[in-house]
């Protein structure tokens, strides 16, 4: 008998050594109840996904539900400011508690955990992604729908991620940039490789309100997002425009007295 590869796809169905699939996902903790889980995903930096995550994350506590947001940006994490909580985030006996912001949306991030929230985290991804998957294990949430701003990019806390956290659904967020077929493209590969139902794509910065005539003004250029969502059977779920308002609620920790209904479609689309 050939020595054994450890490749199942060469060998028979007979073989001793063949096994199954092995998952990774990880239990939450055993005093959390969470429903649905989301990712808020992007194939590079600097398109506002955290603005989207906080956004999304607003609209479905308007709505009533119970919502948690899990900041697996671990090197850039801007939740907390955006939404003005600079607690410290408190355990007991059972695992870590998350912070609640004003309006009662439960949060966890490392910069609820770090002593100055200007620190820098220089950690090496293995490191980064255990405290991300932590986030999950350790936290105790109570929450109806819990959504997880990604990190940029696909590279390993992205996977540790998708590997470990049992997501219902990720929403894709671009920009109207020339590159966007490309960057779009690489986020449904690797929610497709593993596995992971994707809800559709959200085109963020697509135009300018012109504060006089009230035109869109799209300072990219028209913008590239709804093909390359439709060439991989996506939909186009929204178009959110650059409003200097959002970002001055965002750098005063107000984001949760946000106005507009951009991303209303997003949420009536969440499994």
């Amino acid at each position: 008998m050939s020595e054994c590869t450890h490749d199942c796809s060469t060998c028979g169905e007979s073989c001793g050594e063949r096994t199954a699939p092995q998952s990774f996902l990880k239990e939450p903790n055993a005093a959390a109840r969470i429903g649905k889980v989301y990712g808020v995903v992007s194939g590079k930096g600097g398109v506002g996904k955290s603005m989207v995550t906080s956004q999304l994350a607003v609209l479905a506590r308007r709505a009533g539900q119970k919502v948690g947001i899990l900041d697996a940006d671990i090197t850039g994490p801007s939740i907390p400011k955006a939404f003005g909580v600079h607690d410290r985030a408190m355990g007991d006996e059972r695992g870590m508690l998350p912070v609640t912001t004003r309006t009662g949306i439960q949060m966890m991030s490392v910069n609820l955990l770090l002593d100055h929230e200007t620190d820098p985290v220089l950690w090496r991804g293995p490191v980064i992604g255990g405290v991300v998957t932590q986030f999950w294990t350790d936290v105790i949430w109570d929450v109806d729908a819990l959504f997880v701003d990604m990190p940029p990019g696909t590279g390993d806390v992205a996977l540790s991620v998708f590997q470990s956290v049992p997501l219902d659904g990720v929403v894709i967020v671009a920009s109207p940039q020339e590159l966007v077929s490309m960057v779009v493209e690489k986020a449904v590969k690797m929610a497709e490789m593993m596995d992971i139902p994707i809800v559709g794509v959200v085109e963020n910065m697509s135009y300018l309100v012109c504060p006089d005539c009230g035109r869109e003004i799209p300072l990219f250029g028209q913008g590239k997002t709804e093909a390359a969502a439709q060439a991989h059977g996506l939909k186009l779920l929204a178009r959110m425009p650059i409003d200097p308002k959002l970002a001055e609620l965002a750098d005063q920790g107000r984001i949760e007295d946000f106005q507009g209904s951009w991303l209303q479609p997003v949420i009536a689309a969440l499994p």
